[in-house]
Formats: C-alpha cells, sequence, structure tokens
C-alpha cells in the first residue's frame, strides 16, 4: 500500500520537472537568438553594402539601429512584465524578433533593413531579462547556480560565436541567411512557452512612467550614438559627437534626479540600497567591456598582424567559447557547496592572468599560446559570469528580480559597447604616437640602415624600400599599440575582485534559514 500511495505524488513530481526542462530549453533558445544577433551580422556587412548599395558609413547603422533600440528597450521590460504578464511579454517579444529577423532576411534597400534591425532590437531586448529572470524563478535557491550556468552558457558564447557562424553562413550561402538562421528557433521558443510557461499575476492599475523612460531613452540613446560614431567622427572634434555627449549627461542626470525625488520612478531606487546588486552591476559592467573588446581586437590582430585567414583566425577564436562553457558547468555545481566569491576571485585572476600574458605577445605567437591563453580566458569569464549572477540576486526582494534582469543586461550592453569604443580609440591613437615615436629614428645617420638587409631592404634614399620601412614601422607600432589595449584591460579587471569585499554570499543554515555572511 505503501507504493500504490507513493505513485500519484510521484507523477506529478515527474511532470513538473519535465516542465521545467521544457522552460528552460525554450529560455536557453531565446537567450542565445539575441545574443548571437548582437555579433552576428558583423562579418556580414561587406556582402550587405555591396547587395544594399550602400557606403561604409551607411551600413554600420544596420549595426548601430540594433543596439541603440535594444539599449533603450532593455529599461522598461519589468514594467511591462508586471502590467501586462512575463508570459504575454516573453512570447510577443519572441514573435516580434523572429519576424523582425525575417524581414532583415528579405530587406532590398538600406532603410528596409534599418527600419527592420531598429524591430528587432525593440523586440529582442526583452529576451535577455524575461530569460533570466524567468530561469531564477524556476529552480529553487540550491539549484539556481547550476541554472544560472546553463543560461549563461547562451549570453557568454552567443557573442563569441556569433561571429564564425556568421562567418560560414555568409560564405556557404549569403548574408540573408545570417537572419534566416532564427526562424526555427523562434518557432520552437514560442511554441514551448505558450505550452509550458505559466503566466504570472498582472498590476493593471500599474502606470507608466513616461518621463523617467525619456529622460534615459534619451540618455542612453545619446550615448550608444556617442560610443559607436566617435571614431568615424574624429570623437570630440566633432559637433555631433560633442552634441551627443551633452544629451547623454543630461539625460542620465536627469533620471538620477527622477528616481530618487519621483513617487513612483521608473526603476525602484531599492534596488540601488541592495550593495550584492550594486557590487554585482560594476563587475557585470568591466566583464561585459572585456567579453567583446577582446574579440573585436583579436580578430583583426590574428589577420592583420598573424597573417591568418579569416576562417583560422575564427577557430583559433573558437576554443574561448568552450573554456567559458566548462567553466560554467563546473562553476554551476560549486556554486551551491562553498563561497561563490571564491569562485569569482578564480575568474578574475584567470582573466587579468591572460590579459597579462597577451602584452608580450608578438605578431609571431604560437598557435599553441594563442589556443591555451583563450581557453583560460574564457574559462575566467565562466567562473565570474555564473556565481556573479547568484550572489549579485540573492539579497534581492523577488518583486524586484524582473527590473534588477533588465538593468543588469543594460549594464552588460553598455559595458561591451563603452569597452569597444574605447579600445578602438586607444588602438588608433597609440599606434599614431609609437609610429611617431619609431619614425623618429629613420635618419641617414642611423647605422642600422646604412649596411645589410636592412640597406637592401630599407634604403631610405630609395622611395620605393622607403615605402616598405615604412609599412614595418606601422606594422610595429600597431603590435604595440594591441599590447597597450590588453594592458589597459588587464587593469579594468583587477580593481573589481576589491567589491568581492563588499558582496555577502548567501548559506543555508543547519535549520534551513538562508541568511549571509562577509568574507573574511
Amino acid at each position: 500500500m505503501s507504493t500504490t500511495a507513493a505513485m500519484p505524488a510521484q507523477v506529478p513530481a515527474d511532470k513538473a520537472g519535465t516542465t521545467r526542462i521544457l522552460v528552460t530549453i525554450c529560455a536557453m533558445m531565446a537567450t542565445l537568438m539575441q545574443a548571437l544577433d548582437s555579433t552576428i551580422a558583423n562579418v556580414a556587412l561587406p556582402y550587405m553594402q555591396g547587395s544594399l548599395s550602400a557606403t561604409a558609413d551607411q551600413i554600420t547603422w544596420v549595426l548601430t539601429s540594433y543596439i541603440v533600440a535594444a539599449a533603450i528597450m532593455t529599461a522598461p521590460v519589468g514594467w511591462l512584465s508586471a502590467r501586462f504578464g512575463r508570459k504575454t511579454i516573453f512570447i510577443v517579444s519572441l514573435v516580434g524578433f523572429t519576424v523582425a529577423s525575417m524581414l532583415c532576411g528579405v530587406a532590398q534597400s538600406l532603410t528596409q533593413i534599418v527600419v527592420f534591425r531598429l524591430a528587432q532590437g525593440v523586440f529582442g531586448a526583452a529576451l535577455v531579462p524575461l530569460s533570466q529572470a524567468t530561469m531564477l524563478d524556476l529552480y529553487p535557491e540550491e539549484q539556481r547556480g547550476q541554472a544560472m550556468a546553463v543560461w549563461g552558457m547562451g549570453v557568454m558564447l552567443g557573442p563569441i560565436l556569433g561571429p564564425t557562424l556568421g562567418g560560414w553562413l555568409t560564405d556557404a550561402y549569403n548574408w540573408r541567411w545570417v537572419f534566416y538562421v532564427n526562424l526555427p528557433f523562434g518557432v520552437l521558443a514560442t511554441t514551448g512557452l505558450v505550452l509550458f510557461l505559466k503566466d504570472e499575476k498582472r498590476d493593471s492599475g500599474l502606470r507608466f512612467d513616461w518621463i523617467g523612460f525619456g529622460v534615459l531613452a534619451l540618455g542612453i540613446g545619446a550615448l550608444q550614438l556617442m560610443l559607436d560614431r566617435g571614431e568615424q567622427k574624429d570623437w570630440f572634434g566633432s559637433t555631433e559627437i560633442i552634441a551627443e555627449a551633452v544629451l547623454a549627461g543630461l539625460g542620465l542626470y536627469l533620471f538620477t534626479v527622477h528616481m530618487i525625488t519621483a513617487e513612483k520612478p521608473f526603476l525602484s531606487p531599492r534596488l540601488f540600497k541592495d550593495r550584492n546588486f550594486v557590487s554585482g552591476l560594476v563587475i557585470m559592467f568591466a566583464i561585459g567591456m572585456v567579453l567583446l573588446a577582446t574579440s573585436a581586437l583579436l580578430a583583426p590582430y590574428l589577420q592583420r598582424l598573424g597573417g591568418y585567414p579569416v576562417a583560422t583566425a575564427g577557430l583559433l577564436m573558437a576554443p574561448r567559447g568552450f573554456g567559458t562553457m566548462m567553466a560554467m558547468m563546473v562553476a554551476g555545481r560549486l556554486v551551491s557547496r562553498m563561497d561563490p566569491r571564491w569562485l569569482m576571485l578564480l575568474g578574475l585572476g584567470l582573466i587579468a592572468w591572460s590579459l597579462w600574458d597577451m602584452t608580450s605577445w608578438n605578431p609571431d605567437v604560437s598557435a599553441f599560446g594563442l589556443l591555451s591563453n583563450s581557453i583560460f580566458q574564457g574559462a575566467g569569464l565562466g567562473f565570474v559570469f555564473t556565481p556573479l549572477t547568484v550572489v549579485a540576486f540573492a539579497t534581492l526582494a523577488p518583486e524586484l528580480r524582473t527590473d534588477g534582469t533588465s538593468l543588469f543586461s543594460l549594464v552588460r550592453n553598455v559595458g561591451s559597447a563603452i569597452g569597444v569604443s574605447v579600445t578602438s580609440f586607444l588602438l588608433a591613437q597609440n599606434t599614431q604616437i609609437m609610429h611617431a615615436s619609431l619614425a623618429a629614428h629613420v635618419t641617414p645617420f642611423n647605422r642600422m640602415l646604412q649596411s645589410g638587409g636592412a640597406f637592401e631592404f630599407w634604403n631610405i634614399a630609395n622611395p620605393a624600400t622607403l615605402g616598405a620601412l615604412n609599412a614595418e614601422i606601422t606594422r610595429q607600432a600597431t603590435a604595440i599599440a594591441y599590447l597597450d589595449d590588453f594592458r589597459f584591460m588587464m587593469w579594468v579587471t583587477l580593481p573589481t575582485a576589491l567589491l568581492l569585499l563588499l558582496m555577502r554570499a548567501p548559506r543555508k543554515t543547519p535549520g534551513g534559514q538562508a541568511h549571509v555572511e562577509v568574507l573574511d
């Protein structure tokens, strides 16, 4: 009789476990779609430019429009979820993102693809924060580490694998398949969420803070435009960039004042009273800078200086994703068994070490050195991301969770944009500085240039060989500038380890009560 009595309880448990797995798969697909689309179109831009008869400056709007729209629309995800229900917003976002992806694939003009990319960014903005909030609510506290590891693979691997997948699709088919690839995943994820995701209660009386959203959208939009177009417009030598910088500062200042003084602000000030969450935001900002900036620097480094073909360069960067995936799996299992801050410290140490190792590279760095460094750097990102997500939300009130995940995604995206822009600016500036420094030694009185092989290849009296010498100086100056960028990112990473002292790690007592402890 005891066996018979146990059976009815077992069936619902199995059903609940199956439903949880199916919802997890759907949330993962949604996350991966959005994360991939942040970088997958990058390598296809030259092909789009020819097909759509656009200039090099115009075609960058294919990327900028998506980034700006996604950044602006990430912030109101929490309000939309509370007002209309998480399931409704999730499904609408997935359907809209999938349809917009197909429209991007069939676009026949630059105007069309920019408009469709804007729509893709608007609908895609909610996918990552809603997926994260769903996963946090779906799993009990002791299983959240593994859940965040699974979810984090989509967030971290998407931007890393995007250029590789985009290059293969463009080469094997054409650039339109970069967008068509979203269709099967979008259909499957939408179907799964419709069938298995439970709807939550809605607050139909919730009013939208238009002033808060307006000034935040102004600040974020202007900041993104400034970062995306700064290098093309010579930064603050351009009136456009100065205007965007003023608007960004004004918008963010007005948003902060409004959030503090308004009765029901767009984002609750309670978010910023949780020191775990605030410390997590700063660390996530730094991780966002490193995540995309290193990929953006490494690809041209391997091609321009290392002489690797595009396909080979992509393969050499792929182990970074493998390292991230393996570290997330390990961290997901360990995060509930030990203090997760030690895992984050290990991850930050691995990232800083890999960047320090990159400061000693030269264009002839071995493939083994590239692969091993890439794996360690990826592992560092994995060891930081999973426990960071768990600790940052451990002490946050459940009703603030969706707003918190939205802000986390926003900070990561802004950090990525700032990282790419700053490192690109430093690369161009330091290349010019080093070129001038090295060229100062090219004089008729330099004995190294008066005889031997140097005289034959780089005779400064011969215009042809002088051009070859200038090309070599530029190559050496560029190599040094890349090393300076790697060093800059190392110094961005290291100070964030101090924030671990401010964070508190959740731990279960023998009686089952959760409490927090400060790192000794």
